[in-house]
């Protein structure tokens, strides 16, 4: 049996609002396994459990460029928020964004190593990410990027933490507001046959476990499952979501309408999968105090 200790249950509890009693039966019950000990927080509380997916723990800014038929979306992390509002930081990612539209890099590495000048740093984008750390005193760094060219491209930037890039033929102004919709939605895919069935499996797992705890009868409880799952498929597919501008039409009628067809959409969420650091308080404090008698 794994040790359960203070700091895994705070963390635990950090990423699902859950009480602090609750985690610790659940990661007591997940054997430590702190994925499993959510999944059961799921089951046991619904969707309380779910606060993690929607929590951003880096910071940073996401940043577009888009000419003619070629578009290209960035993230570009640092420490603190402050950062994110610092002129030469975003003219940074502003640049990467440019950068990857027009030279096609085949990845971070390619990216870096671009030429580009900025605040006296270069002669590459790398040198100038160092340059501009040793400036601001800030750790940063470019974490993925994505690039599409051959069909009409859209973007929408929702402040500087979330990005959407839309790949469409149509109505300009129909894909703009996919995007705007996608930022807000956050769907997983265009449609309910294009979720990833690892997605898909773990929506069943939970609601089995929902169904299971019901005690209803085999017939009914694979009901409930399938109806669950059915559920989320509408939930998290693009074109069965109600369009955020008029919940009376589905994004798939909205576009019909528009005679508008979106084949894809890249979204970038800043942090999103990134976990800070979680400090332990009452361990620190009490190594200080330590410290401080040893010293005595």
């Amino acid at each position: 049996m794994a040790a359960i200790t203070a700091s895994m249950v705070a963390e635990l509890r950090g990423k699902t609002d859950a009480p602090m009693m609750e985690c610790k039966k659940a990661l007591t019950e997940a054997d430590g396994d702190m994925a499993k000990a959510e999944e059961i927080l799921r089951v046991k509380l619904g969707t309380k459990a779910g606060k993690a997916a929607s929590r951003v723990t880096a910071e940073g800014v996401v940043a577009s460029f888009v000419q003619g038929n070629v578009g290209a979306m960035i993230e570009v992390n640092c420490e603190t928020d402050f950062v994110t509002k610092n002129d030469s930081f975003l003219a940074l990612a502003n640049a990467a964004a440019e950068l990857v539209a027009k030279h096609n890099p085949a990845d971070l590495e390619a990216l870096g190593a671009l030429d580009y000048s900025q605040d006296s740093f270069g002669p590459t984008l790398e040198e100038v990410r160092k340059g501009l750390i040793g400036k601001i005193g800030e750790n940063m760094s470019f974490r993925r990027f994505k690039r599409v060219e051959g069909s009409q491209v859209a973007t929408y930037l929702h402040g500087t933490r979330i990005g959407v890039m839309v790949e469409f033929a149509g109505q300009e102004q129909a894909a703009k507001d996919v995007a705007m919709h996608v930022a807000a939605m956050k769907p997983v895919a265009l449609t309910s046959a294009d979720v990833p069935a690892d997605l898909i499996a773990k929506e069943r797992a939970v609601a089995e476990g929902k169904a299971a705890e019901s005690g209803k009868p085999a017939d009914i409880a694979a009901k409930m499952i399938e109806g669950s799952v059915q559920k989320y498929l509408k939930e998290v597919s693009l074109f069965n979501q109600p369009f955020v501008k008029n919940d009376k039409q589905t994004v798939e009628q909205m576009l019909k309408a528009a005679n508008t067809n979106v084949s894809a959409f890249t979204l970038f969420v800043v942090g999103e999968g990134i976990e800070k650091k979680v400090d332990d308080f009452a361990a620190e404090v009490a190594a200080q105090v330590a410290a401080a008698q040893g010293q005595a």
